[in-house]
């Protein structure tokens, strides 16, 4: 059983389910008298597109980086704030749909209350017992069919009355009728914004349905389907004809029709990956909410770890699927008009991380709406590189919005003026060839990474023997000067080296497998070559930045300098161990200083004990994570909610399990003794390849390789290498 099950409704947004069907979502509250669905559509952004390029900024370049050469810190920075601000400073918001209300009538006392999430199907259910009646309510979000479908029953003839309505607080501009079962709320986002709308249809047997005013009226119906369906011109030219002809056309299907298609679409998806732990029977009995509680007190269950893995493929799923956009900083799920850091696109770790687990967890699908965001920035950021820095080919800062906006958001020194977006963006491009080896797709987004990189060999300046970005900062961090001044701006941070040295690297071997041979090719080899080293400090540290500063905040969130570490494989146990043991110090002092505080950098550091093989630690801190930094449905407490934790938590579990690079493939490197028998089958490896393991008493006793694509590399299990070279659709089985 993979489902979260509880006893009571929500009783706040945070206890609520999430279903999804990558452009549609939904919160459900599960209330028997007063039902709250809050609901979103991925296009419903504030505002229209705006060109917010600072024409100054390249005027005053010149400046900043004598100033920062000089050790001028904190005038850099003002004039920064100036002129590498974006005008005006900030995005618009991706903001919620609305909420559908619901008051059931004569319903009397409840009993026998539960309300669950399938994650097996997708499919959201509570049941309850009122006045001798037992009720059951069912919901899912149909990709296939593009509408919210709610069932609700009754065991007893004529038993379901209620009235809905729909709600978007005073943003929006009408509501009309659609017949005599059906309501439409309708509205545009701002000035020059899109148009949006959404519609509830009811089909009842038996009782009376009808429309007063506002108000979708059922009076003693047996059964009742409600069809919901949402839209923007983002995706369509006339709304309100689009969403009326959905769903007719999904009202004139059965509803078991309707939930096997759902069904089928998903399970398509989510049925490739099956994970095993045993002895989790006792666990599965407790409601969710109370194995969270139990967490919070120190008492966390091993089956919280399986459940979690299932959920957050579940909710990339939900949030993330082809023709969609990409997972914001809240996935789908936004209650506000105003959202924490307006749900953006966060790029300097968050959207990555949304990522992670996509390529290894087998849902390269879910991956293509990121990729379709890196294109919809490129044209901006070619602007950008331009107005801005006077530079050749692409880039973005620290954030991105439905248009692709490329612009520094806000005037936050240790977090804004960051330029490394696009790139680090780019690197994922590289890491779906790596697991698909899809040439085709490798050569479209070529000239992409190309130009990522091309902004680089312009923008860096020469500085004791070494190219360096200028201005660089670790995001979001702020070191001290010898003289005690804080400064958050430098040249030629640890971490750009790095994703530098990736991107470089991944454009050169790009290059090679297309055939392509240029000069430029040539410069990237060069520039690679030139890049400062991943430095060791004075404490046997990762230096952050290209001093061995002091940190001002030396537990922060932000562990930037081990991008090398993870997601990248600059920094290898089994290739690099002394930069390896250099990473572990880095995480301890971190950690020693109160690091971790947030979920999503929780997940990361279980990341990064997992490509130390360090199961026992890796696992201790996702016991951490449900401990410190986990909400009763599941979702991942920054706090706020974000869902990047989620995410990175459940890429971190399969890393556990297996790692890989082009060149070898490592069986269980970071297996904790809680998990001591399992296994997991359909994961995917770098090379073009599923594999299948399992284990027992903490050994492995089976593992199955099936190639998708030519596939030459190394398996590696407890000191035990063995060359696997395998032609797609061939098989390859190791066992002890």
């Amino acid at each position: 059983m993979s489902k979260l099950w509880y006893r009571q409704p929500a009783s706040r947004w945070e206890e609520a389910l999430p279903l999804g069907n990558g452009r549609i979502g939904a919160m459900i509250f599960g209330e028997p008298g007063g039902e709250l669905i809050q609901v979103n559509e991925d296009s419903m952004w504030y505002g229209a597109p705006v060109d917010r390029n600072n024409p100054d900024m390249k005027k005053y370049l010149p400046e900043i980086r004598s100033l920062i050469l000089s050790g001028q810190i904190r005038k850099a920075e003002r004039l920064m704030r100036f002129a590498m601000s974006g005008c005006p400073d900030s995005m618009h918001p991706y903001q919620t749909l609305g909420n559908i209300h619901f008051s059931f009538e004569n319903l009397g006392e409840v009993t026998e209350y539960e309300r669950s999430l399938d994650l097996e199907e997708a499919v959201y259910k509570h049941t309850f017992t009122a006045g001798g009646v037992k009720y059951e309510r069912e919901a899912f979000i149909s990709q296939p069919d593009q509408v919210m479908c709610v069932k609700l029953t009754a065991d007893r003839p004529g038993s379901i009355s209620f009235w809905t309505l729909l709600r978007r607080e005073k943003f929006y501009d009408g509501i009309r009728k659609k017949g005599n079962d059906g309501i439409c709320l309708y509205g545009n986002l701002g000035k020059g914004g899109l148009d949006f709308a959404m519609q509830i249809t009811a089909r009842a047997k038996g009782g009376k349905t009808c429309v007063i005013g506002e108000h979708l009226i059922v009076e003693e119906a047996d059964e009742v389907c409600l069809y919901f369906a949402a839209g923007t011109t983002y995706y369509m030219e006339d709304v309100e004809k689009e969403i009326q002809a959905q769903i007719e056309k999904a009202a004139a299907q059965s509803y078991e029709a309707l939930k096997q298609r759902h069904v089928e679409d998903y399970r398509a998806l989510y049925g490739r990956v099956d994970f095993y732990l045993g002895g989790l029977t006792e666990f599965d009995r407790v409601p969710t909410d109370v194995r969270i509680s139990n967490a919070m007190e120190g008492k966390v269950d091993k089956g919280l770890a399986k459940l979690y893995f299932d959920y957050g493929r579940y909710l990339l799923i939900a949030c993330s699927r082809e023709g969609t956009l990409a997972a914001t900083l809240q996935g789908l799920w936004n209650k506000d008009m105003m959202p924490p850091w307006d749900s953006k696109f966060t790029i300097n770790i968050n959207t990555e991380m949304n990522y992670w687990l996509a390529e290894n967890c087998n849902l390269s699908e879910c991956h293509m709406p990121m990729f379709e965001l890196i294109k919809k920035m490129y044209p901006n950021g070619k602007k950008t590189a331009d107005v801005m820095y006077g530079c050749r080919g692409f880039m973005c800062h620290h954030n991105t919005d439905l248009w692709g906006d490329t612009v520094t958001q806000d005037h936050w020194v240790p977090g804004s003026y960051w330029v490394m977006g696009a790139a680090w963006m780019c690197t994922h491009q590289w890491t779906h060839y790596q697991y698909t080896k899809d040439e085709e797709f490798l050569r479209e987004c070529y000239p992409i990474m190309r130009d990522a990189a091309l902004f680089f060999l312009d923008y860096m300046i020469e500085d004791d023997g070494y190219l360096k970005t200028c201005p660089s900062v670790s995001p979001e961090n702020t070191f001290i000067l010898p003289s005690g001044e804080m400064g958050a701006n430098t040249a030629g941070v640890t971490m750009d080296n790095q994703i530098l040295r990736d991107l470089f690297s991944q454009c050169i071997d790009a290059a090679k497998i297309l055939g392509i041979e240029d000069e430029l090719t040539e410069q990237f080899v060069s520039a690679r070559d030139r890049l400062v080293p991943t430095q060791i400090g004075l404490r046997g540290n990762i230096l952050e930045w290209p001093e061995d500063y002091e940190e001002w905040e030396p537990g922060h969130r932000h562990i930037s300098h081990l991008y090398g570490l993870h997601p990248s494989e600059q920094i290898l146990m089994d290739k690099t161990p002394e930069l390896a043991t250099a990473a572990r110090v880095t995480l301890e002092r971190r950690l020693a200083n109160g690091g971790g505080h947030t979920g999503w950098s929780r997940a990361w550091i279980i990341n990064h004990y997992a490509k130390l093989w360090d199961g026992e630690t890796a696992y201790a801190h996702f016991e951490k994570l449900m401990e410190k930094s986990t909400l009763p449905n599941l979702f991942d407490n920054h706090p706020p909610f974000q869902i990047d934790g989620n995410f990175g938590a459940t890429a971190a579990i399969a890393e556990m399990l297996v790692q890989s690079t082009l060149e070898r493939i490592v069986l269980l490197p970071a297996l904790p003794s809680a998990w001591s028998e399992g296994y997991i089958k359909g994961l995917c490896v770098k090379g073009g390849a599923e594999i299948d393991l399992a284990w027992k008493d903490g050994k492995m006793v089976d593992c199955v390789l099936r190639a998708k694509a030519v596939l030459h590399t190394k398996v590696v299990y407890e000191g035990c290498v063995k060359e696997v070279d395998l032609q797609p659709g061939e098989t390859w089985t190791f066992s002890e």
